[in-house]
C-alpha cells in the first residue's frame, strides 16, 4: 500500500462518536481524500448528463436502445468474470440496514446473502453512516454481539460456515456527506464515502475469511456512470494492494433508462460484474419521474395494482434474466417486503401465500435469487428456488433465449388495465408522511401497514401524488386529483396519526415536518430529482 499523504478532509458538524477514531483514521481518510478528488469530478458530469437525458425524454417521450453500442451488444463473445465461490449460489437474499442487532439477524438468516444497507434502508445521520462501518468490521472480526434494552434479548453470531455472505450497498450517486469536505469545503459523495471506508478496512480481511469486497450498485442510470464505478474498483484494488479483480459488483436496474442498457453495464463491470438486479418501487419511481410530462399514457395506477406480472414489468424482468445469462451474470429478482404480524395469523397467511407464488414466478422465470425483507421469509424464497435448482447453486444455463423485448415493451405503461383509486391516493399520503417521519428521526426502514417501507416506496408514494395532479387525474370516485385534495386528504392523515398515537407522542415526533416534507415535493411545480435531498437539509445528526 503507498505511503498516504495527510488527508485534506474535514470532519464539521457532527458531534463525537465512539469507536469513530476506529473507523476515521488518517489512512483511510487519505484513501477517501483521493477518491474524491479523483472520482468527483467525472460524478459531477454524469449528474448532469442525468438532467440533459431528462430533457430528452421530456422532450420525445420515448427511450430506446443505444444505437452507438449495438456493437457490445451484438457480440456474443464476451462474459462477465466467473462469480466467486461466496457469491456462487444467491437463491435468498436478506435486506436491511446496518444497525447492530440487524447485523447479528441478517448474517444468522439463514439467507444466502445479506445486502447490508447504506442505502435506501438508511436514513444517512452520521451515526448511521459511521456505526454501520463499525459494525460490519465487528462482524467480520466476531466482535459483535447486542442485548435489546427493552426485552433483555441477547444476540450472538453463528457459526462462520452458517452466516450469509456481506454485499454492501453504498449511497448512489446523486447524494452528497455533508459531514465530510475537503479543503475548499465541498463535501464528499455519499457513494464514495460508504465504499471507500468499508474497502479499506475490510478488503484484505473479507479475502482472508475466503470471500471479498462485494456491492450492490444502486441508482445507476446509464453505462456510463459503471464505467465510472469500475474505474474507481480498479484505482481502489491498485491503492489497497488488492489484486485486481477481487471487487464484485451486482448492479440495481432500478432506473428506466438503465433498462435500455443492462448489456452495456454489464460491459463495462465486465471484469468485476456479479449480476443484476430487478428493484421494483425505485424502478417505477423512475419510469414517473423521467415521463411525468408524458400525458395520460404514462400515468401509473396504485402502486400496489403495479405487480411484476404487468406487461411493462414483465418485459423488463425477462429482458434482465435473458441479458445476465447470455452474460454469465447472476440475475436477482425483487423484494418480498411483507413483515409477517405476531397478531393475526390469517394476515400472515394470505401473505405468505402471495410470497411463495411470487417467489415461484421468479424461479421458474430464470432468476438465480430474490430478496426478502424478513428473516421469516427467508424458507419460504428458497423453498421457491430449492424447487427450480434442486443441487445448483444457479441457473445461469437457462439462457431464455425465447425472450424477445421490443424498446415499446419497456414502458407500455397503458397495457395495464388498474387505474388510479381514491384508496390509491390515501395510501401514498399514508405512506409518504409515516416513512418521512421515521427517516427525520434517522430510520432508513420502517414496518408500516405490515410492509417493510423504505426511501424507495416513498419516492414513487410522492411521485404519484405529483404525476396525478399534474395529469389531472379522475380516481374511481369520480374526484379529480388536486393540490387542494391531495392537502385534505394530508391533514386527515396527521388527525388520524395524532388519534392514533396519542398527543404526547405526537408532540414528540416529526409529523408535522413529515407532512409539510411531502406535500412540498407532491406539490412543487419543480419536481425534486429525490426526496432524499430535502429531506437530508432537515435530518438531524
Amino acid at each position: 500500500m503507498s505511503a498516504p499523504a495527510p488527508s485534506p478532509l474535514a470532519i464539521v458538524d457532527a458531534e463525537p462518536l465512539p469507536r469513530q477514531e476506529e473507523v476515521l483514521t488518517e489512512a483511510a481518510l487519505a484513501f477517501v481524500a483521493e477518491l474524491h478528488r479523483r472520482f468527483t469530478p467525472r460524478r459531477d458530469e454524469l449528474l448532469a448528463r442525468r438532467a440533459e437525458r431528462r430533457a430528452e425524454i421530456a422532450r420525445t417521450s420515448t427511450l430506446d436502445f443505444l444505437p452507438e453500442t449495438a456493437a457490445i451488444r451484438a457480440d456474443d463473445s464476451w462474459k462477465v468474470a466467473p462469480s466467486p465461490a461466496a457469491l456462487d449460489d444467491r437463491r435468498v437474499e436478506i435486506t436491511g440496514p446496518t444497525d447492530r442487532k440487524m447485523t447479528i439477524n441478517a448474517l444468522n438468516s439463514g439467507a444466502k446473502v445479506w445486502l447490508a444497507d447504506f442505502e435506501d434502508a438508511s436514513a444517512p445521520t452520521w451515526e448511521n453512516v459511521v456505526l454501520g462501518q463499525v459494525n460490519l468490521t465487528d462482524a467480520y472480526t466476531r466482535n459483535i454481539d447486542f442485548t435489546d434494552p427493552k426485552s433483555g434479548k441477547s444476540y450472538a453470531l453463528k457459526a462462520n460456515e452458517e452466516l450469509a455472505t456481506v454485499v454492501m450497498r453504498p449511497r448512489g450517486w446523486h447524494l452528497d456527506e455533508r459531514h465530510l469536505v475537503d479543503a475548499d469545503g465541498t463535501p464528499v459523495p455519499g457513494a464514495l464515502v460508504d465504499f471507500g471506508l468499508y474497502f479499506f478496512h475490510n478488503a484484505q480481511r473479507l479475502l482472508d475469511l475466503g470471500k471479498g469486497p462485494y456491492f450492490y450498485l444502486p441508482k445507476t442510470e446509464s453505462h456510463l456512470e459503471a464505467r465510472l464505478w469500475n474505474e474507481v474498483f480498479v484505482f481502489a484494488q491498485e491503492y489497497c494492494g488488492i489484486p485486481q479483480g477481487t471487487v464484485r459488483a451486482t448492479v440495481l436496474i432500478e432506473t428506466i433508462t438503465a433498462a435500455y442498457e443492462m448489456e452495456e453495464i454489464l460491459y463495462e463491470l465486465r471484469d468485476h460484474a456479479s449480476g443484476l438486479n430487478a428493484g421494483r418501487w425505485d424502478y417505477l419511481f423512475s419510469i414517473v419521474k423521467n415521463f411525468r410530462d408524458g400525458g395520460t399514457k404514462f400515468v401509473l395506477p396504485d402502486r400496489n395494482a403495479v405487480t411484476m406480472t404487468a406487461p411493462f414489468m414483465r418485459a423488463y424482468t425477462e429482458l434482465l434474466v435473458r441479458t445476465c445469462h447470455k452474460r454469465g451474470a447472476h440475475a436477482i429478482g425483487g423484494m418480498a417486503a411483507f413483515i409477517p404480524s405476531r397478531r393475526d395469523a390469517e394476515v400472515n397467511k394470505v401473505a405468505f401465500e402471495k410470497v411463495r407464488a411470487d417467489k415461484d414466478r421468479e424461479a421458474g422465470d430464470g432468476f438465480d435469487g430474490s430478496w426478502v425483507a424478513h428473516p421469516d421469509l427467508v424458507p419460504i424464497a428458497m423453498e421457491s428456488f430449492d424447487k427450480v435448482l434442486g443441487d445448483k447453486p444457479n441457473q445461469k444455463d437457462r439462457l431464455r433465449e425465447d425472450v424477445d423485448v421490443k424498446a415499446a415493451d419497456l414502458i407500455a405503461i397503458d397495457s395495464l388495465d388498474a387505474k388510479p383509486t381514491y384508496a390509491g391516493l390515501v395510501n401514498a399520503v399514508q405512506v409518504g408522511i409515516r416513512y418521512i417521519e421515521a427517516w427525520l428521526r434517522g430510520l432508513g426502514a420502517v414496518a408500516i401497514f405490515n410492509l417493510m417501507e423504505d426511501a424507495a416506496t416513498a419516492e414513487i408514494s410522492r411521485s404519484q401524488i405529483w404525476q396525478w395532479i399534474n395529469a389531472e387525474v379522475v380516481l374511481d370516485n369520480g374526484e379529480q386529483v388536486t393540490a387542494e385534495l391531495a392537502r385534505k386528504v394530508a391533514a386527515e392523515e396527521l388527525a388520524t396519526i395524532r388519534a392514533e398515537i396519542g398527543d404526547e407522542a405526537f408532540a414528540a415526533g416529526n409529523w408535522q415536518q413529515a407532512h409539510d416534507l411531502l406535500l412540498t415535493v407532491s406539490l412543487d411545480e419543480d419536481y425534486a430529482d429525490f426526496l432524499t435531498l430535502p429531506a437530508y437539509e432537515q435530518l438531524k445528526g
